[in-house]
């Protein structure tokens, strides 16, 4: 397994709200040194995720801070509890890029997952096939290792929706998605069935936007939509031609949730929905 040379995304949270912490206090970081008996290098490592910090260290710190957030306190208290722990997406450190073990890890502690798909299917809901033969169109054309690592990290992903305590989960889906059929007819006729089975799950919704809604919010947009046990530690990750990109500002997460609202009311309701993902399933 490759070393850590950097905090995860999970690490850069915590730091990133202890700093917040601090500023809503409005207390500086000299003013913070001071309080903790420490100095101001030790304030700056711990927000920019280079220290680690202990479950008593954080209460420590909000405590100092007067943080009027007790849910907040305890979120960020079991976060940094958990953070020399293992998990199974450890194992592609270094055989992956990073992002993919990111978007793994904010998907593992959601509480519950909203996406929005304009052009390709959730990754949560792909089959292997259909999987593989997206990967097959990456450019720079991807080794055959590279595309098999790929789809059994992606496939291993998939199991927040089926393990004890499934995550709840709501994909919105644009119609085009439905009908780009990757790897050929039979790939995407078994992939929408399976896409339609899901939907039967009593912790996925799925909601498809149809051509005939025209125009809509979001069009062209893939958004994922991570909640946490608290909402200040919500996180969007959105898809880029550079890999995943994370996005936790208060603000930007409030414009996120009315976007995903709009998207939603464009939809057609789950049970139309499963219907018409049937029916193009039929049409192959």
């Amino acid at each position: 397994m490759a070393p850590r040379n950097a905090p995860t995304n999970r690490k850069r949270r915590l730091a990133t709200e202890m700093r917040r912490m601090r500023e809503q206090a409005d207390i500086s970081i000299q003013e913070a040194a001071s309080l903790l008996g420490s100095d101001r290098t030790m304030i700056s490592n711990i927000e920019a995720g280079r220290t680690g910090l202990s479950e008593e260290r954080v209460r420590q710190i909000a405590c100092h801070y007067k943080c009027p957030d007790p849910a907040l306190v305890d979120a960020l208290a079991v976060m940094a509890g958990l953070r020399r722990a293992s998990y199974w997406w450890d194992e592609y450190r270094g055989k992956l890029p990073e992002g993919h073990l990111e978007v793994s890890e904010v998907e593992h502690f959601a509480t519950r997952i909203r996406t929005a798909q304009s052009i390709h299917l959730p990754g949560l809901l792909q089959t292997e096939d259909h999987a593989r033969a997206i990967f097959e169109y990456t450019v720079p054309k991807l080794r055959r290792l590279d595309v098999e690592l790929r789809v059994e990290h992606r496939l291993k992903r998939q199991d927040i929706l089926s393990r004890p305590n499934p995550t709840p989960y709501v994909g919105i889906i644009h119609e085009a998605a439905l009908r780009l059929a990757f790897g050929g007819r039979d790939v995407a006729r078994a992939q929408l069935e399976y896409l339609a089975d899901a939907a039967d799950r009593a912790n996925v919704t799925l909601l498809v936007i149809p051509f005939s809604a025209g125009a809509f919010h979001g069009a062209g947009q893939s958004v994922l939509y991570a909640e946490g046990p608290v909402p200040q530690l919500d996180t969007v990750q959105l898809d880029t031609a550079m890999g995943a990109h994370f996005v936790d500002a208060p603000t930007s997460l409030a414009n996120y949730r009315s976007l995903l609202d709009l998207m939603e009311q464009s939809a057609l309701s789950p049970d139309e929905s499963q219907k018409l993902i049937r029916s193009i399933a039929r049409e192959l």
